[in-house]
This record gives C-alpha cells, structure tokens and sequence, in this order.
C-alpha cells in the first residue's frame, strides 16, 4: 500500500509546490480535483483533453518527483433535479473519465448523485426512513427513474473509456453505505458493474454506526469493489449522540454542540481500529492507496495533515506477504 494525499486542501498553491511538499513528507501518490465540489484548481479537464502538452506536463510533474496519481476526483451531483447544476456536474464528470482514460488513471472518484423526491421538486430529497409512504414512494422514483438508467448509460461510458466510477459512500446522496452502493452495482447491466466501485472513506460510516472493517469485507462479497481509498477518521461524542442521536444539522464549526466531527487520523479512532482497517483492506487483496483528506477544523490543513502522515506511515503494509515458514 501507498501513503498518498488528496491535493484540494492546498488548491490556493501551485500543484508543483503542493507535490514537492507531498515528497518531503513521504508521500507517495496524489489524488488531485477536476472539478465540481472539489474545484479543478490543479486540473482542469476540458482543458487538458484539448492540449497534449499540458497533459504530458501534468503526468511529468508527478512521475519526476517519484509520485503517482491515484485517483482524479469529481464529486458531484450529476443527479440533481434542477437542470442547469445536472448537466454542469455531469459534464465535469464525462470529462474527467474521458481524461483518466488518456492518461492512464483507472479511478475517477465521485458521489452516486441525489435527485429530488418527485418530478417537478426542485430540492435533493435524501430519504432515511420508510414512513410516512410518500418516502417510499420517492425512494422508488430516485432508484427506477432516475439513478439506475443514469449510471447504467454512465457505467457504460466508464467502461469504453477503461476506468472505474469509485464513488464515495456519502449520506446526502443515494449511495450511503455498502448496501445502496451494492445496490447500484446490482442494478446497472451485468456487462458493466464491475465499473461500480468505492472510492471507500471510512469516516462517513463511523459516524453511521459502520464498522469499516466489517463494511470493507461485505463489499469483498461482491468482488473488487473497492479501488480507492481515503484516510480520513471521524469523531462521535457521547454526551451529545447518547441525547440527540448522530442525524445532525448543525454547523461543523460548532464543534461543541454537534455529536460527530471528522478528525485526522488518529484522533477519532486510535491505532488498533486503524490497524485493522489497513488489514482486512490486505486481507481482501487491495493494496492500492491510502489519500489523506484534510477536513479537520480543530486543526490547520498543515498540522492535521503532518499528523496524519505520521500516524499512517508508521503502520501501512508496503511489503508483500512474505512466504509462510510456520505453515
């Protein structure tokens, strides 16, 4: 496995600059935006499919200084009910796999989408209960009517262009968890599932109530579903889930009073639940990347991200399994 970083928390610098940081810390690849949430700071795909030696330019940038890309990243919502924000998001995401094909990177990380409750509405509706029936009912018209013939043409498009949809199980999308990505997956024409995949961040399902672990092993079930992953940990505070519950709105800077925040690695969860996350990821035969995603408001993007770095420096398996003298 590989220590790498996901390069949008430092878009107001040069990538060139952000790289040679990467190196003098260790790292060891780079997941860089294309656009939509993440910006395209670093990587503006339309641009790039039109000029090969800004492409070529990008490529020698990381593999000069001994870097990777391992994902290119475009999270957004190509299922959006108002039209405009649909297409834009869509766009950025056929041009970003369009540019992972010719450049040889196989996994474009993104969100499933989230289209609203019913035609005509002009909010995403993210439904988390079965009752009242009009739940269900949008349930049935988010899956049937819009998300399954939407990633079925795209899971296609995927596959022409020879890279992986990983998406994000995030909540306030569709797919959340391993069973509605296992249900996408399920749900798209056989001849292309296999380009379903998880771009798989452990620190939208602690909050959940998911072990990563035991989730990880559920999505091996199904074959190589998880072909990106991003090292961020989360932290869920007692005093205020044991009251409130975990669904909650408030504000992320309003650390005090909220029940879960995302921390750096390390500080939401300690080194044996790591540990054992980087090994059932062994068990189940990834050995891909590890990107540090900086979202910690307790901390700076350079501190959080040091210690980061450290933490999972000092337990990543990077050597292959040796031979089995004791068997």
């Amino acid at each position: 496995m590989k220590v790498g970083a996901f390069a949008v928390a430092w878009s107001n610098k040069p990538l060139e600059e952000v790289l040679d940081y990467f190196v003098e810390l260790g790292i060891e690849a780079v997941e860089i935006g294309t656009g939509n949430y993440p910006g395209n700071a670093h990587c503006n795909p339309f641009k790039l499919l039109e000029d090969d030696k800004a492409r070529k330019a990008l490529l020698d940038a990381v593999a000069s200084r001994g870097l990777v890309i391992s994902a290119l990243s475009c999270h957004g919502n190509p299922l959006h009910p108002k039209t405009a924000t649909a297409r834009k998001n869509h766009e950025v995401w056929r041009a970003t796999a369009q540019l992972a094909g010719k450049m040889g990177i196989e996994c474009v990380a993104s969100f499933s989408g989230l289209p609203a409750g019913a035609k005509g509405d002009k909010t995403p509706n993210w439904v988390t209960a079965p009752w009242p029936e009009d739940h269900l009912a949008a349930l049935q018209y988010q899956w049937d009517e819009v998300a399954i013939p939407y990633w079925s043409e795209e899971a296609q498009f995927a596959a022409q262009h020879g890279v992986y949809v990983c998406f994000e199980m995030h909540p306030n999308f569709l797919v959340y968890n391993p069973e509605t990505l296992i249900r996408l997956r399920s749900s798209v024409p056989e001849k292309y599932a296999d380009r379903i995949c998880a771009n798989f961040d452990p620190s939208h399902l602690f909050w959940q109530g998911i072990d990563p672990s035991k989730a990880v092993r559920k999505l091996a079930e199904y074959g190589e579903v998880i072909k990106h992953c991003h090292a961020k940990d989360c932290r869920v505070y007692p005093w205020v889930s044991d009251v409130f519950g975990v669904l909650d709105t408030k504000h992320y800077g309003d650390e005090p009073h909220r029940a879960w925040i995302f921390r750096t690695v390390g500080y939401g969860h300690g080194e044996d639940v790591w540990r054992d996350f980087i090994s059932t990821l062994r068990m189940v035969g990834y050995d891909g990347v590890l990107s540090i995603e900086h979202e910690d408001s307790l901390m700076t993007v350079d501190e959080g991200f040091r210690k980061a770095v450290a933490f999972l420096q000092h337990m990543i398996i990077s050597e292959p399994p040796g031979e089995m003298t004791w068997a």
